[in-house]
């Protein structure tokens, strides 16, 4: 087997943030030219920006426009980045992938014509059955073998949460719409939330929950997998790192107990409190205590299906999902074996 190297750009567009991966993906090429499943990702660059894209969407149902201006500025920037690591800008190298709130807008076609005159690529507003399988590509491909499969991966975002289980393959999958941006503006969470705010977005996510449940066996899951940033920012505070270390969040798995107890704290502690923290994100100040929420209600629930008595967090997600399939649909196209992807 001769090995390829291939650099790809995926660009994950959410409720709350903007983040580019780009990545060298290895293709193993056989002699008689055929490309196998990429699996392995090479980090080139890694950005994150919060443009709070959907700033009003659960009540207006629009993308405002400020929150447009933002975004189109951010992949203006997201444009210059990858034309300086060498990233064709066509859809055989780069992928943009918009979620809940550009699903949830009906002026998402501006988002759309916006993107594609900058980067040449349409973005793909895909459903939340199609984040779902990207983000468990991206949060599972390393852990088969060291964490017991079926997997029930958590992307908890700003504007919906995807829960997906599976082993090799994704077994069910449902996206329900609690998410960080969506629940803070819709209860008008106070500094701190005051019980009755608490105890109405507690009762939102236990019925999304409960729909979910009916389409994802949550009891059959044997490892639970938080990705995004809440649940990455709620592992730091519950390991209490002096800033936020990506190496020693990946992969962290952390007592059921420790990481409801971290919740807790972050929704009691005022936004003065939170923003001192040293790996908080000044994007996520005013948003983490509804994450906390439904990140606490999504471990305890699935804690009571299955008796684990651990969660990982893990940094790989939809963005690395992306750009798994989308060097597998390169492979694919080569006349390798990519087979189906998202």
């Amino acid at each position: 087997m001769e090995e390829t190297p291939v650099r790809v750009a995926a660009i994950d567009c959410g409720t709350n943030s903007l983040r580019l991966l780009v990545a060298d993906v290895a293709v193993d090429v056989a002699v008689d030219g055929a490309a196998s499943h990429p699996t392995r990702l090479v980090d080139v660059l890694r950005t994150m920006e919060v443009v709070r894209l959907g700033q009003g969407v659960d009540r207006t149902g629009e993308l405002a426009p400020e929150a447009l201006e933002r975004t189109l500025a951010e992949t203006a920037r997201v444009r210059e980045a990858l034309l300086e690591h060498g990233v064709p800008l066509d859809a055989d190298h780069v992928r943009f992938v918009a979620t809940s709130a550009s699903r949830d807008a009906r002026n998402a076609h501006l988002l759309v014509e916006g993107v594609r005159a900058l980067l040449g690529v349409p973005p793909e507003v895909i459903t939340g059955a199609e984040e779902a399988s990207l983000s468990f590509l991206g949060a599972t491909g390393e852990l088969h073998g060291e964490h017991p499969g079926p997997h029930l991966v958590c992307d908890l975002g700003g504007g919906s949460t995807e829960l997906v289980l599976g082993d090799r393959d994704v077994i069910a999958a449902r996206s329900v719409d609690v998410g960080c941006v969506r629940l803070h503006e819709r209860h008008a969470l106070s500094d701190p939330p005051t019980p009755a705010q608490v105890d109405a977005l507690v009762a939102d996510v236990r019925a999304a929950l409960d729909v979910a449940a009916a389409e994802v066996p949550l009891e059959r899951a044997r490892t639970l997998v938080g990705v995004a940033g809440t649940v990455t920012t709620i592992a730091a505070h519950a390991q209490r790192l002096p800033s936020y270390l990506p190496g020693r969040i990946h992969r962290s798995a952390l007592p059921v107990a420790e990481v409801l107890a971290a919740c807790d704290d972050l929704v009691a502690m005022p936004r003065e409190q939170r923003a001192a923290l040293p790996f908080m994100h000044p994007g996520r100040v005013d948003v983490i205590g509804a994450g906390a929420l439904v990140w606490r209600e999504v471990v305890a629930r699935v804690a009571a299906a299955t008796g684990i008595t651990q969660v990982l967090a893990s940094e790989h997600d939809i963005l690395d999902g992306t750009a798994l399939a989308l060097a597998r649909r390169a492979a694919a196209a080569a006349g390798g074996t990519g087979g189906v992807v998202p």
